[in-house]
């Protein structure tokens, strides 16, 4: 018998809300097993960040190894990654393991305040080294400018965007249009040369956003480790998303940009 175990590669949030945490928390309400790599820790709460401290590349290469060599993860979650010595460590290693294992990018480079989390040389080694070996990369609408070079305004700059990401060598891009105002959220789906899918959700109107995009591509993670295919994934990681946020919308937890309610309806820890 084994757990269903998740990996995440990420910083750490001391607010609780967002990276690590935000991971395992996530990994556990869908039943899943978490392990974790931590790549920095960041001092912050929900009015922003204050400071970044990058883990030194040996510490990171030893979390790695130890967690790859004896707990199996089913599928990987890859978040924030602000140094290109960072980049180089996990796809050496994840080349010599996770042939066949699911990883989800998600390219954190701007936080929620508008602090930036990347420094700027490390964004060209995470398109050349990590997208030819990741499953999905899930930037948001900020994240997408960055990686694309353009400007997006709307649904049609979306999917323009995610199209000029798969070009820099991407499987798959979810681009998230949280971002973009309006009663209806569209997120865009794109993957190798298939037509674009563009998934719906109800726009729910809630101050406690942090972290939402780190719950996302962990519980795209989580449900591709408990063998969903990527689209089941997705709509499974959005609606859970989406149900978090509302469960969470009127909890205030300090005095800026609370977390979601992860743990609305926790599932017990699935055994196979």
């Amino acid at each position: 018998m084994n757990y269903i175990q998740v990996l995440t590669i990420a910083g750490s949030d001391s607010g609780g809300g967002a990276g690590i945490q935000a991971d395992l928390k996530t990994f556990s309400a869908l039943g899943c097993f978490g392990t974790s790599v931590i790549t920095a820790v960041t001092a912050q709460n929900t009015l922003g960040v204050r400071s970044v401290h990058g883990i030194p590349v040996t510490i990171i290469k030893d979390q790695l190894q130890a967690v790859l060599d004896d707990i199996t993860p089913l599928a990987i979650k890859i978040g924030m990654i602000n140094r290109a010595e960072v980049v180089d460590v996990i796809e050496t290693e994840l080349k010599n393991y996770a042939v066949n294992v699911p990883v989800i990018l998600d390219p954190v480079m701007v936080a929620t305040s508008g602090h930036r989390l990347i420094e700027s040389d490390t964004v060209n080694q995470l398109v050349e080294k990590l997208f030819p070996i990741v499953s999905l990369v899930t930037p948001n609408i900020d994240e997408a400018i960055i990686l694309s070079g353009q400007e997006i305004n709307n649904l049609y700059d979306m999917v323009a965007a995610g199209k000029k990401i798969i070009e820099k060598g991407a499987k798959a891009v979810l681009v998230k249009g949280g971002h973009l105002a309006g009663p209806i959220i569209y997120d865009v789906l794109i993957s190798g040369a298939e037509i674009p899918l563009v998934l719906e959700s109800v726009f729910i109107a809630s101050k406690n956003l942090h972290g939402t995009g780190c719950t996302l591509s962990s519980a795209i993670a989580a449900e591709m480790a408990k063998g969903n295919n990527l689209l089941s994934a997705i709509k499974n990681a959005k609606n859970y998303i989406s149900r978090a946020l509302q469960a969470g919308s009127e909890v205030k937890t300090g005095e800026g940009n609370g977390p979601l309610n992860h743990f609305f309806e926790p599932l017990k820890l699935i055994i196979q």
